[in-house]
């Protein structure tokens, strides 16, 4: 054995990138996506009309949305789509500038790539930045009051501004301000936390118009009594149980047989049935509630029992919808009712109220005290209207939240990027050794935002940046900023122009931190073993044809490969070619009659025999 034989240890299948290249790759597939969704930005963004596979229609300019349908191959561009779905995570806004931040923090690092400077010196610099720029953002930020509801009414709406829902004025601003105010919880301080995912809940219903959309102090859901004949379809003030348990006869864990001797053991089990249910009754029943409601079933017997006792029933409820129903009206769930007590009982409900609605029932516990959960009803032309302003108020109450649970506000229309461009500028100065010079480029990338705002109001970009770089330079001018409506270099306390501070924050750690992360990246391994992967004839897709099954024969696709290869040798071993022809294109009849030859020889299975052919006349 050879002492400097090569040792594999990769599989041939592997494809291996990295070095300078694989930073490239990355960060040409992040200034991709950017690009994408660049335009979106400001209240004179465009819009994106996405197709999905099932042909269904989206069109909408927020970031995460259109981020969340592309289809996209790159490892590099994935992680640029997983950073916007953890911006609308957290804070819930931001979602395009964190990517068109993240893009250009990668473009000024490229320059450096090029010279040679190390990931981890770029990543240096970039990390020092970002302390520095969240320190000014604490230092330029302004204290609100959340009871003072036009200041929040501000804040909200010029966060939504570039929505699709900015026309309709106040409405998703109020909102969603009345949502998050009625679900948020004291964490004392002046701060409140509002879990909108668990005690908020949005209801579409079709129909109507958008000025018609409010807030319930309460719950509504797509549910009707069971026994609408029997029970009653509107109470004021109800006494409300909620039930984790089946009201019915109880079901053995496996499968239980009995063998009945005598008829009528069958009546003594029907009657131990219906004395079990009756009991059950009796001790919910023993507490007078108005309206019982269950996740699980409620059997015949019992829906029996109870209408004869004045009494409406719902089953087979989600859990969710249970737990807020629990929140606004006081009452606690109980998972049997032998533990039921009298405080138990949900008494803070104003109004329980079953209503149609187009062609669907609903039911209303509405008019709580003090409720700790709500619901959202919109109503809109259509879905695709109601699905896009579902997304607008999602963001609405986002905003609203980190407002009420971190009550600081930042100048909008690109002020603070510009006014943090400006503060780094003048420390970079201060900077020393090789960081100095990707110091100094973080600092210029966070013109991007402004620079866009401007792009998408069609001004004269060169001219709008100068000036405002002139009037940022000293630092005094923070809260100068773009109308991105109108394009006027205006005061954003004037206008009334403002940002949250929790999103400005998350957005400049998102982007910096993704950025010398995708930095970080110096090598790529792709398997190369998905051997099943390919075009679909009829839509173009690329897919797994198992999936497709899309399949061909092995001894037709091995013969394929033999004949051809065969026949290309044969013709390229053809030195000679003597005929009584005169045509000048000679050689063009001769090898088509050659292909037609190892065509039929195909067909018959025979091989090429390896003695020389003698080509036809």
């Amino acid at each position: 054995m050879a002492l400097n034989a090569p040792v594999l240890v990769l599989k041939d299948s592997l494809k291996r990138e990295s070095g300078t290249k694989v930073h490239h790759a990355n960060i040409q597939a992040a200034k991709a996506v950017a690009d994408i969704i660049r335009t979106t930005l400001g209240p004179r963004s465009m819009l994106k009309m996405l197709l999905d596979a099932s042909g269904g229609i989206v069109v909408t300019n927020d970031g995460n949305a259109i981020l969340r349908e592309i289809d996209i191959a790159h490892p590099a561009a994935k992680s640029m789509i997983e950073l916007s779905r953890t911006q609308d995570e957290e804070v819930g806004d931001g979602t395009t500038s964190v990517i068109v931040l993240a893009g250009e923090m990668l473009h000024v690092a490229e320059a450096f790539i090029d010279k040679h400077y190390h990931p981890t010196v770029i990543c240096r610099a970039y990390t020092k930045a970002l302390e520095d720029a969240l320190a000014v953002l604490d230092k330029i930020a302004m204290h609100v009051d959340v009871n003072d509801r036009a200041a929040m009414l501000g804040l909200v709406k010029s966060s939504i501004g570039t929505k699709f829902t900015g026309q309709f004025g106040d409405l998703i601003a109020d909102l969603a301000i009345d949502a998050t105010t009625t679900a948020g919880v004291d964490l004392g301080q002046g701060m409140r936390e509002v879990d909108i995912k668990k005690y908020i809940k949005v209801e579409k219903v079709p129909g109507g118009q958008l000025e018609d959309s409010r807030v319930l102090k309460g719950v509504m859901f797509n549910k009707d009594v069971v026994a609408p004949g029997k029970m009653r379809r509107k109470i004021v003030n109800p006494r409300i149980i909620l039930l984790d348990c089946p009201v019915e006869y109880k079901k053995g864990e496996n499968q239980t047989n009995a063998e009945l001797m005598k008829e009528e053991d069958w009546q003594v089990l029907l009657e131990m049935e219906e004395e079990y249910i009756k009991n059950l009754c009796a001790q919910i029943l023993k507490f007078k509630p108005d309206l019982v409601v269950t996740e699980k079933g409620l059997s015949d017997l019992a829906i029996h029992y109870l209408s004869k006792a004045g009494v409406s029933a719902i089953r087979r409820l989600r859990k969710t919808d249970n737990n807020r129903i629990a929140k606004a009206c006081g009452a606690v769930i109980v998972n049997r009712p032998e533990e039921l007590q009298e405080s138990d009982v949900g008494t803070r409900a104003g109004l329980f109220e079953v209503k149609k609605i187009g062609d669907e029932f609903f039911t209303f516990i509405v008019d709580c005290k003090d409720p700790k959960a709500c619901t959202v009803l919109l109503r809109g032309a259509s879905k695709d209207v109601l699905n896009e302003v579902e997304r607008n108020l999602q963001d609405a109450m986002s905003v609203a939240r980190n407002i009420l649970k971190n009550p600081k506000l930042l100048p909008g229309g690109g002020a603070t990027e510009l006014t943090v461009s400006a503060a780094l500028k003048q420390k970079s100065s201060s900077v020393e050794g090789v960081e100095k010079w990707p110091y100094e480029a973080a600092a210029l990338a966070f013109e991007a935002i402004p620079r866009t705002l401007a792009q998408n109001c069609g001004l004269n970009v060169i001219r709008i940046m100068t000036q405002l770089q002139g009037k940022h330079a000293n630092g005094e001018n923070a809260w100068v900023g773009i109308d991105g409506r109108s394009g006027d270099i205006v005061d954003m306390k004037e206008r009334k122009i403002w940002d949250s501070y929790s999103v400005k924050a998350q957005t400049f750690k998102t982007a910096i931190e993704a950025a010398c992360m995708l930095l970080r990246i110096d090598d790529i391994h792709a398997n190369g073993e998905n051997a099943w992967v390919g075009i679909d004839g009829r839509s173009g897709d690329i897919v797994d044809m198992k999936e497709r099954k899309i399949w061909d024969s092995y001894s037709v696709k091995a013969q394929t490969f033999k004949t051809a290869i065969e026949a290309a040798c044969m013709l390229l071993r053809i030195d000679d070619i003597v005929s009584d022809m005169v045509e000048p294109m000679l050689a063009m009849p001769l090898a088509a009659m050659a292909l037609v030859l190892v065509c039929r020889l195909a067909v018959s299975g025979d091989y090429f025999p390896t003695e020389p052919t003698r080509t036809p006349k």
